[in-house]
């Protein structure tokens, strides 16, 4: 259970195995300041040693998921000052999350906007939602990771039109390009990323977490070593009480409880 009371964000517990994260920087568009990742930080640590959260869900406002970073506290920054910045290791902290991060994203998710968004195993997006990497504009580039996700996320040639002209794409494209995993009505996003949580949460734990580490591995390892590391996951699952109660619940045909253990 979240214990925190938080400035930039609020945390609302959806149910005992589900925890919503909602950016709350209205008036600023919720721009991701250095406290507002902090915070998210903070509540990812909490979850990742909460055995009973199994899922969290990441959304903004109506209008606006996260409009990129906050300018006005980037611009006080010198060269020094972003070489010391502790924001990677904010970053770090939700790259590395090892639960399932579902993002419900509903109108502009714009630079730190897209990379956050990015950094969700699934993305439910509004059809009224647009992605974009607009650093250029600013004679800057993305640094939280957009220019190098975004190309495994829509492939070179649209990362390279999106990175270096700047223009958004809509979610339909973001859809097609397999950026985001489902486009809803904007009233229905944050419903359907729920629904799906609860879907994730109904299974193994274990079984979830080496799945979605033995995924993210696809992006950093080779083929061979990928398979290698897929294949020792599976066999340390058939030492698991959840792998025993999936078979045996399918076997006496009735809705298996996982434990995580």
């Amino acid at each position: 259970m979240i214990d925190t009371v938080y400035n930039d964000i609020c945390i609302t517990t959806i149910n005992p195995e589900i925890v919503e994260i909602r950016l709350n920087r209205p008036t600023a568009h919720n721009a991701l300041r250095t406290d507002l990742l902090a915070e998210i930080a903070d509540v990812l640590t909490q979850v990742a040693a909460d055995e009973t959260i199994r899922c969290v869900v990441i959304t903004g406002g109506d209008k606006v998921f996260a409009a990129g970073a906050d300018i006005k506290e980037m611009a006080a920054l010198d060269a020094i000052g972003v070489l010391n910045d502790k924001r990677p290791q904010y970053w770090h902290c939700l790259r590395t999350f090892p639960k399932p991060l579902i993002a419900a994203v509903n109108g502009y998710a714009l630079g730190g906007g897209c990379e956050l968004a990015m950094h969700a195993d699934i993305i439910i997006a509004g059809d009224s939602a647009l992605f974009g990497q607009p650093e250029i504009n600013l004679g800057i580039i993305p640094g939280a990771g957009g220019t190098q996700r975004l190309i495994y996320a829509v492939g070179k040639a649209r990362a390279m039109k999106m990175v270096l002209s700047g223009e958004m794409i809509k979610a339909q494209e973001a859809l097609n390009a397999g950026l985001v995993a489902e486009v809803t009505p904007p009233e229905l996003t944050i419903e359907r990323a729920h629904k799906l949580a609860q879907t994730i949460a109904k299974k193994s734990p274990l079984a979830v977490r080496l799945a979605k580490e033995a995924m993210l591995n696809a992006f950093e390892m080779s083929l061979t070593t990928g398979l290698q590391q897929e294949r020792k996951a599976f066999a340390l699952l058939a030492a698991s009480d959840d792998r025993q109660e999936g078979i045996s619940a399918f076997i006496e045909k009735r809705r298996p409880t996982f434990t995580g253990r």
